[in-house]
C-alpha cells in the first residue's frame, strides 16, 4: 500500500507542478519553492531533523531501561492479567501464548513499541499451536491484534514530543493528556467492534476440517511472567538504597508542596494546571529513576543501554524520513495539497477538523514514519503550538500503523484470512480520530 502511495505522491506533484508552472521557482521562492528544489531542501529537513530526535530520544529510552530493568513491565502485566483472563477465556491462564500477549500489552502501555513487538510475535506463534483452523484467525488473535493496533499509552509519546521540542514548541508535552483520551477512545472502539463483528455470520469461524490437539509450545523467557519477573532482592539489601529512595521522595513532596502553594488561589483549575505544566514530567522522569534505584539496578549502566536502543532507532528512521518527506515536499510545493484542503476545508471545519491535518489521519494506519514525515511537515508550516500542529501531534499518536502490524503479525502465524480483523482495527483507528479531535478541543480550546 505504501508503494502506491508514494509513488502517487511523486505522481501528482510532477503532473500538477507541470500543469500549473510549479515545478520551478517562482518570483518569491518563499511563496514558490519549486517542485525540483523541494526535493534537496526536504530531504536535508529529514536529516535535520533526525539530528534533533537524537538527543532526546536517547535521553528518555534511557531512562525508561531503568524502570524495566527494576521489573516494571512485570508489575504492569501482574495488573493487567485478570482483565486479560477473562478477554481471551479460550487461551489457557498459564499458555506461553499468554504470558506473551500480557507483556507486549504492558510494553505498548508505557509507549515501548519496540519493545512489545518481539513480544507480539510470539503470542501470534503461540495462538497459531492452539488454533484449530490453521490459516484462519481465531477469536483471540483477532481481539488481540485489535488491541495492539489501538493500544492505550499511558506514558508520553517520546517521538511525538522529540519533534515538537525540535520544532520550537513553548510545551512540547501539553498533548499527553489528549494522546492518552485519544487511545482509550481507540482501544474501547477496537474492542466493542471486535465484539460486534463476531456475531455476523459472515465472520464466523468455520468449522474444523480435522479437530487437532493443541501443541506443546517452545519454551523461552517469555513463556510465563514468572520467567520475566525480576529476581527477589535479599532481606539484608541495601538499606542505604531504600533510605536515600525515601529521601528524596520526602525532599520531592515538599518541593512541590511550596511550588503549589504560591498559585494556590487560582483555586482548584490553577493547580492542576501547574501541577500539568511544570511537575508531570518531572514527576515521571524522578518516578522512573527511583523505581529502578530502589530494585537495585544500577541506574548508569542501564540507562546507556536504553540509550543505544535510543540511537539505533534514530538512525533506522533515517532513510525512511529522507524518502516518504521529499515526497510530501515536491507534492506540498507542487501546490496539490493546498489545493487539496481548500477544496474540503468547509466541509471538515464544520465538524471542528481542519483540512490539513487529514493528511496524518489518512497515512497513519499505513505508515510509521511516513506519519513522522507528515506530522512534521505540518508543525512546520502551522507551528507545533498552533491547534493544527496539537491535533497532529496527538493524531500522531492515537492508533498504530494498522496494516504494517497486521501484514507482519498475520503472516509470522501463517494466516491468510484474518476474518474482521481489519474492520476492527479500522473502527479502532477511526475512533481514536474522533476522540483525539474531542480531547484537543476540550484541552487546548
Amino acid at each position: 500500500m505504501l508503494n502506491w502511495i508514494w509513488l502517487g505522491l511523486i505522481i501528482v506533484a510532477v503532473l500538477y507542478g507541470g500543469w500549473h508552472g510549479t515545478l520551478v521557482p517562482g518570483p518569491d521562492p518563499a511563496v514558490q519553492p519549486g517542485v525540483t528544489n523541494a526535493i534537496g531542501d526536504y530531504a536535508r529537513s529529514a536529516v535535520n531533523l533526525v539530528i534533533g530526535l537524537v538527543g532526546f530520544m536517547v535521553f528518555w529510552l534511557g531512562v525508561m531501561q531503568v524502570a524495566f530493568d527494576g521489573g516494571l513491565r512485570t508489575v504492569i502485566a501482574r495488573l493487567i492479567a485478570p482483565v486479560t483472563n477473562r478477554l481471551f477465556p479460550d487461551v489457557p491462564a498459564d499458555h506461553p501464548a499468554m504470558g506473551a500477549m500480557v507483556m507486549n500489552m504492558s510494553s505498548n502501555i508505557l509507549g515501548m513499541g519496540n519493545a512489545a513487538t518481539p513480544f507480539g510475535l510470539k503470542a501470534m506463534k503461540e495462538l497459531a499451536r492452539i488454533n484449530r483452523v490453521p490459516g484462519v484467525a481465531s477469536d483471540p488473535m483477532v481481539l488481540f491484534l485489535a488491541i495492539n493496533t489501538s493500544a492505550i499509552t499511558l506514558l508520553p509519546p517520546l517521538g511525538t514530543i522529540a519533534i515538537r521540542l525540535a520544532a520550537g514548541s513553548s510545551d512540547p508535552f501539553s498533548i499527553w493528556i489528549p494522546t492518552l483520551i485519544a487511545t482509550t477512545c481507540s482501544t474501547v472502539g477496537a474492542v466493542a467492534a471486535f465484539f460486534a463483528l463476531r456475531r455476523l455470520p459472515v465472520f464466523a469461524t468455520p468449522s474444523p476440517s480435522l479437530s487437532r490437539a493443541p501443541e506443546a509450545s517452545e519454551g523461552d523467557e517469555t513463556a510465563s511472567l514468572a520467567d520475566d519477573a525480576p529476581e527477589e532482592p535479599p532481606r539484608d539489601w541495601d538499606r542505604v538504597r531504600s533510605l536515600l529512595t525515601c529521601g528524596v521522595l520526602v525532599a520531592l513532596f515538599v518541593v512541590m508542596g511550596r511550588d503549589l502553594a504560591s498559585v494556590a488561589e487560582g483555586g482548584t483549575a490553577g493547580l492542576i494546571q501547574r501541577v500539568a505544566q511544570a511537575w508531570l514530567v518531572p514527576l515521571l522522569l524522578l518516578s522512573l529513576l527511583l523505581y529502578g534505584f530502589a530494585k537495585g539496578v544500577d541506574v548508569y549502566e542501564s540507562a546507556i543501554v536504553g540509550a543505544r536502543e535510543g540511537l539505533d532507532v534514530a538512525v533506522r528512521i533515517v532513510p525512511y524520513l529522507v524518502i516518504i518527506l521529499a515526497a510530501i515536499g515536491m507534492l506540498r510545493a507542487s501546490g496539490a495539497i493546498d489545493a487539496g484542503a481548500a477544496l474540503i476545508d468547509p466541509y471538515t471545519r464544520a465538524v471542528g477538523v481542519p483540512a490539513e491535518v487529514l493528511p496524518m489521519a489518512l497515512l497513519r494506519p499505513l505508515s510509521g514514519s511516513g506519519s513522522f514525515a507528515i506530522m512534521n511537515d505540518i508543525i512546520t508550516a502551522h507551528g507545533p503550538d498552533s491547534f493544527i500542529g496539537q491535533l497532529t501531534s496527538t493524531l500522531m499518536g492515537s492508533t498504530e500503523t494498522t496494516f504494517y502490524v497486521l501484514a507482519v503479525y498475520l503472516g509470522a502465524a501463517g494466516v491468510r484470512s484474518g476474518r474482521h480483523v481489519l474492520l476492527a482495527c479500522l473502527a479502532g483507528d477511526l475512533c481514536g480520530f474522533v476522540g483525539a479531535v474531542t480531547a484537543c478541543h476540550w484541552w487546548f480550546g
